[in-house]
This record gives C-alpha cells, structure tokens and sequence, in this order.
C-alpha cells in the first residue's frame, strides 16, 4: 500500500461537478480535492482496513493535500478493528488532520464504538476542549451530539459548553448545534442552560434559532426561545 496507488485509485472515482460543488460546501481551496463522493470514500476504507498489505505507518505518511486523503485517513480509523486503547490513540492522531466541518463532522460519524465506552471517553473529549482549538472542540462537540445526547450526561455537556473558545466559527457552530439538540430533546434543562450557562450569546443564539427549526419543538417553546435572544 503506497501513496501513489492510493491517489490512483481515488482519482479514477473522482466527478468535476461534485468536486466544483464539493469545495464551495466543504470550504476547501479550489483544486485541493478530487470530487469522490463520500460513500465511495467510506466503502474504500472499509476496504483498505482489510488489506494483509495495510499500514498506518503508511497511511499516517501520506500528504494531507486532498480533502479525500484527510478523510481516508479518519475513515480508516473509525472502519479499523481495533482495541479501545488503540482507537484513543488513532483518534488523537487525527485531529490534527482535521481542517474543516467536513472532515470533522464525517469522521465523528464513523466513531460508533465510543458509544461502548462513553464513561472511558470522558477524560479524551475534556482534554480535546482543553486545547481550546477550533477543531478539536468543534470535534468534541460533534461526537457528544452522536454520543451523549442522554440525561446523564447533561451535567458534562453543559461543562464542555461553558469552555468553547466560541470566538472560532466551527467551535460556535458545533457548540451550537450541540445545544440545540439540547433543546430539542431536554427542554427545561436547556433552557436553565441558556440563561445561566457561561457559553457565548453568539453561540446562544445559533442554538435557539436551530432548535426554533425543529417540529419537536412547540409553538410556545419556540416563542419562549426566541424571547431568549440576545
């Protein structure tokens, strides 16, 4: 397995017109992708991870030139069959290949099995916050979204909220995203949350009007909600 045969490959799958939409979606300079679609990327890792000839020493070597090279990379690590301890570790290696919404929130919805070790997982996604960058928050936030969306856990997403760096635009997105979900599924707690939680208004205010989108939410929420704004 070698870089050339891997650009190879995934540029015989590549779509001008997709690629063109692709990068104006994705927030990519123009020409730093090849146009393959995401479920072709996907069944390619699955693919890759099963090969006698697959090394991470290999695919960790590879440029992060194309949008689908940084992908593969995080695809592969969320396809690969691997102890937790390993996962923790591919995941960490990741991060930094994280440039942008697309690559973030892909990789986040291949990362099933954190939900086996959420408890385990904790310490990582604190730590991810910690660093205060852009897409190592907005990553963490994206996960909780996929992961933790349950009562329990209330208490530390609303921990995590109050540290995001919301002055980066993803960061704010992400945290609010992750709030309207909030919202959306726990009312009330939510709610307490918005008046008394240390998360930026700007951030706020993304979330009330998502969670204002969502027929889960009624018409008189939706009216408190926005009496909220800031």
């Amino acid at each position: 397995m070698n870089y050339e045969e891997v650009l190879t490959q995934l540029k015989a799958w590549k779509d001008e017109t997709f690629r063109r939409f692709n990068e104006r979606i994705a927030n990519v300079e123009e020409g730093t992708s090849l146009g393959v679609r995401i479920p072709v990327l996907r069944s390619y890792a699955r693919a890759l991870v099963k090969r006698e000839d697959f090394s991470w020493e290999a695919l960790d070597s590879f440029p992060n030139t194309y949008l689908e090279i940084r992908m593969l990379k995080c695809l592969c690590t969320g396809y690969a069959k691997l102890s937790f301890e390993q996962l923790k570790d591919r995941v960490r290696k990741c991060i930094p290949v994280i440039d942008g919404w697309a690559v973030c929130d892909v990789f986040c919805s291949t990362l099933k099995e954190i939900r086996k070790h959420r408890e385990e997982y904790l310490g990582e996604l604190k730590n991810f916050i910690g660093e205060g960058k852009e897409f190592s928050q907005r990553f963490a936030y994206v996960l909780m979204l996929g992961c933790y969306m349950e009562r329990e856990y209330l208490p530390f997403v609303f921990e995590m909220l109050d540290a995001a760096q919301a002055q980066y635009y993803y960061t704010m997105m992400g945290a609010a995203w992750l709030l309207a979900e909030v919202l959306v599924r726990f009312y009330a707690e939510g709610v307490t949350y918005l008046q008394e939680g240390k998360l930026a208004d700007a951030a706020k205010n993304k979330a009330i009007v998502k969670a204002c989108e969502s027929f889960r939410v009624d018409a008189a929420q939706k009216k408190f909600l926005k009496s909220l704004k800031k």
